[in-house]
């Protein structure tokens, strides 16, 4: 039962400019209070947790897959300037790495299961692995995935929106990430 003090918060009010005062939504509140099995999922979720798991699954399929990539680019430099680049495809790769831990770690706390499966990396992946040999063509592929990334995760970004504040900071934040790879490989590449 909410308290006087609660019922007054929740009230709507005009200001002198004829604006409506902001307030919690006090059932919203009460409905939280149950289904604590649910962890970090509320009811406010509703309709959106399962599209949200699964934009998050293609993100990590993407994240994965960018992992694998960098990976092998970096064992695979040749050149006078490998041995640099190869040094920032590995920092790229545990970066990628990171953002794939946290996309799997948000996927488990809305309730989803992270799927890691190999075989369906290449179908979800918003970005393609390759195994280019030219030391210039691993630069420009990786930057053509970064900047497939940065769309994805732009996309994903303005989807989720107030829908789930949290995922939203999240995908934002890789979404900068993202962005330094991109400027970094461009400079490489003008080099």
């Amino acid at each position: 039962m909410p308290t006087q003090h609660t019922r007054a918060r929740s009230e709507s009010h005009a200001d002198p400019h004829g604006d409506v005062a902001l307030h919690v939504d006090e059932a919203a509140i009460e409905a939280a209070k149950s289904h604590t099995d649910d962890g970090v999922v509320t009811p406010a979720y509703g309709p959106w947790r399962n599209d949200i798991v699964r934009l998050l699954n293609d993100a990590l399929a993407t994240e994965l897959t960018c992992v694998l990539r960098y990976r092998r680019h970096h064992f695979t430099a040749q050149g006078v300037a490998s041995p640099k680049i190869a040094e920032e495809f590995l920092v790229h790769a545990n970066e990628e790495l990171a953002h794939a831990d946290r996309l799997a770690e948000r996927i488990v706390q809305l309730g989803g299961e992270p799927d890691f499966r190999p075989e369906s990396l290449p179908e979800r992946s918003h970005s393609d692995y390759d195994d280019a040999a030219n030391l210039n063509e691993m630069i420009r592929n990786n930057l053509v995935a970064e900047r497939v990334a940065i769309e994805a995760y732009r996309q994903m970004v303005a989807l989720v929106g107030s829908k789930d504040p949290t995922t939203r900071r999240l995908l934002e934040e890789i979404l900068a990430v993202e962005e330094e790879h991109a400027d970094e490989l461009r400079d490489w590449l003008g080099r």
